[in-house]
This record gives structure tokens, C-alpha cells and sequence, in this order.
């Protein structure tokens, strides 16, 4: 089963590497010149906790997929459905953080992530126990990840992108 366990444990790289060919060159700039709090961690340990934290879940879902006897049946839908959804929004926020620069709405987006994977936590805990307890880093970095980017919202109001004005109906001089 090695192949099917490499694959669910590459998948979720997959997102974040597409995010980073797309917002890299606006990395240097944008990123560089946030006020970030004095806690923030150095930029190599994101690295370092994303990686192993991405092979942990593409994990966990491998022995969710196993546990419901593989293949793509009616019982994998809700518990990989979740699991694909979270993987999908965490995989949007390198866009809003790096690409779109939009700390408020990057913020949304991580309450609504941890929600998701809490959820994906309760639904796989009656499948697999194991692939719950490996969830529970993701959890931690997600706080944390969340924290730091709540900081951010905060101390770099000037970091927002513009609001557009919008039609209200009325005359244009």
C-alpha cells in the first residue's frame, strides 16, 4: 500500500507549491515590510512546520481512506469531503495572505479553517483514532498561525488593500 500512502502524503504539497510559484515574487517586498510582533518565528521554520504538517494529514487521510476500505465509495464522502474542503481553504490563504495581501480576510479564513478541521476531527474520530491524534499539531500550528496573522491585521492597518468603491445607483458627475 506504500504507493496509495505516498500519493495521499504528496497531495497536500500540491497547493502550496503552486501558491508559492504564484505570490513569490511579491514575497520580498509586501512581506518585508510587515510589523511583526517580536514572537514571530524565523521564516525556515515555516517552512519546516508546513512541510511536516502537510505529510501528517496527507497521511491521516490515507488511513481514513484505508479504514473505509479504499476506492472512492459513498462512506469516504463525508470524512475526505471534509478533509479535501480544509485542504482547499488552506491552500487559498497563501493566495489572500501573499498574493491578494489581505490580512483581514486571510484571518476569516483561518477561524473558518480551524472550524473545518475540528469538524474533520469529529468525523474521523469513530474511523481511525490515530489519524485524529495527527491532527492535533495541525490544530496547534493553526492557533498559532492565526495569532501571528491576527498580529499582523493589527499592527498593519496600512497594509490593506484599498476598499473599492462600489455603485450605490445613483448619478455619476
Amino acid at each position: 500500500m506504500w504507493p496509495q500512502s505516498t500519493f495521499f502524503m504528496a497531495l497536500p504539497h500540491v497547493g502550496p507549491i503552486v501558491g508559492w510559484l504564484f505570490a513569490k515574487q511579491y514575497m520580498p517586498n509586501w512581506y518585508g515590510t510587515l510589523k511583526k510582533p517580536p514572537w514571530w518565528p524565523p521564516n525556515k521554520l515555516f517552512l519546516i512546520t508546513w512541510t511536516a504538517i502537510y505529510s501528517t494529514i496527507g497521511y491521516a487521510s490515507y488511513l481514513i481512506w484505508k479504514n473505509l476500505g479504499g476506492g472512492f465509495g459513498r462512506p469516504l464522502a463525508l470524512p475526505l469531503g471534509l478533509y479535501a474542503a480544509q485542504l482547499i481553504l488552506n491552500w487559498i490563504i497563501l493566495l489572500l495572505f501573499f498574493g491578494a495581501h489581505n490580512l483581514g480576510l486571510a484571518l476569516c479564513h483561518l477561524l473558518l479553517l480551524f472550524g473545518l478541521v475540528l469538524g474533520m476531527a469529529l468525523s474521523w474520530h469513530s474511523i481511525n483514532g490515530l489519524a485524529v491524534l495527527l491532527l492535533l499539531p495541525y490544530l496547534a500550528w493553526l492557533t498559532v498561525t492565526t495569532s501571528l496573522v491576527y498580529r499582523l491585521w493589527i499592527d498593519n492597518p496600512s497594509s490593506e488593500p484599498p476598499s473599492q468603491p462600489y455603485f450605490t445607483g445613483g448619478k455619476i458627475d
